[in-house]
């Protein structure tokens, strides 16, 4: 039995230099459900003349849904000035992403959040979700296992829950759970509806959550992360929603964007499959 839904993060595909057309169309050739997207690569289309319309009408013609976008904008910032700037660029690109069709961005620790306490961070979060919904997108909150402040699942979890957003909903990866020290049993006391995506990956066992970096990661199952343990939390707890594969490797050898695509769809097909 496979509950969940395959999702690609483009990320996987950066070794390529693919357009975000080119990435729409290896995703929906592969076989997955839904995509990530970046907004780099959006702007990058922007500026090469691209126009969102038409983009929006590639996307819907090739048939595949963009579930989430990636996004650094400093919603959290110390400096109020700086998060005053990051709020305006997340209103601009949750805007372009509302215009696309997309429905969520990770909102994650970006910037100097080292001094912002998690008190300050949620009701910063209340504020970045009251501009989403103005514009029909979903934040997910997205904790990063080396951020000084917002590293952990239970501090995901606090943001989300002291912000008083009714349907604020998490971004959970099992690399950040590494890095950070969160006890994978902690998914257990969720509810699978405050998730909003899942990425989906794994970490060698000879790299120490200290010295790990993004680079590192390799495809599910070939690593040493609880996956299947992953897998089953997720299931309990009533969560069928996207698995999206996110890795940074750096080259694939001779493989081509679309092998190293169904290569991981198959990797989530038989990691996480109950």
């Amino acid at each position: 039995m496979f509950p969940f839904k395959p999702a690609l993060n483009t990320s996987t595909l950066f070794p390529f230099k693919l357009d975000i057309k080119q990435q729409v169309r290896i995703a929906a050739e592969a076989g997955y459900e839904g995509i990530e997207i970046w907004i780099r690569d959006v702007d990058t289309y922007l500026s090469n003349g691209g126009m969102l319309q038409e983009l929006k009408r590639y996307i819907a013609d090739v048939g595949i849904p963009v579930v989430n976008a990636i996004a650094f904008f400093k919603w959290a910032d110390a400096d109020d000035s700086e998060r005053a700037k990051g709020l305006k660029q997340a209103e601009r690109e949750m805007i372009m992403l509302a215009e696309l069709g997309c429905t969520a961005v990770a909102a994650p620790p970006f910037g100097n959040v080292g001094a912002v306490s998690l008190e300050r961070m949620a009701a910063h979060y209340a504020e970045l979700s009251d501009i989403a919904i103005r514009i029909g997108i979903e934040p997910y909150v997205e904790f990063w296992g080396r951020a000084k402040t917002l590293s952990t699942l239970s501090e995901a979890v606090y943001v989300a829950m002291a912000s008083g957003v009714p349907d604020a909903r998490l971004l959970v990866d099992p690399f950040h759970m590494y890095t950070g020290g969160s006890n994978m049993n902690g998914l257990q006391y969720l509810n699978g509806e405050r998730i909003g995506i899942v990425h989906v990956n794994d970490y060698p066992a000879e790299r120490s959550r200290e010295t790990i970096v993004d680079r590192d990661r390799v495809f599910p199952g070939e690593g040493s992360a609880p996956s299947r343990q992953l897998a089953t939390s997720l299931h309990d707890i009533g969560y069928n929603g996207y698995l999206s594969l996110e890795l940074f490797i750096e080259s694939y050898g001779e493989k081509s964007a679309l092998e190293v695509a169904k290569s991981g769809l198959e990797s989530i097909f038989n990691t996480y499959r109950l």
